[in-house]
């Protein structure tokens, strides 16, 4: 059996495999006027300043860009396959969506 930070550090993983792979996208009115999307795209797939105090899990499902002198927020949500919330991130039925939202559409 797997101890906690084992859990989290494999949540982190697929994490972050899954916001590189750059599919499950979903992105806000807001993020869709930003010039220069494919940039920010690639910065938020690249995204690796994890800290405790923005990753206090340390699941890398949550991060925060300025981008174009607007403040991006991106997270990443857990589904079942019938897109229900609630899926356990570690779940072989858990699909993960990546929104990404201008922070003042929070």
């Amino acid at each position: 059996m797997e101890t906690q930070t084992e859990q989290r550090k494999m949540v982190a993983e697929l994490n972050d495999a899954f916001r590189r792979g750059g599919f499950g996208v979903t992105v806000t009115q807001g993020v869709r006027a930003i010039e220069d999307l494919p940039g920010l795209m690639r910065a938020v797939r690249t995204f690796d300043t994890f800290t405790e105090d923005n990753d206090p899990y340390g699941e890398h499902d949550f991060g925060s860009i300025v981008w174009q002198s607007e403040t991006v927020f991106w997270k990443i949500d857990y589904y079942d396959l019938a897109l229900k919330g609630g899926e356990h991130p570690l779940s072989r039925h858990c699909r993960r969506v990546l929104t990404v939202m201008l922070a003042e559409e929070y």
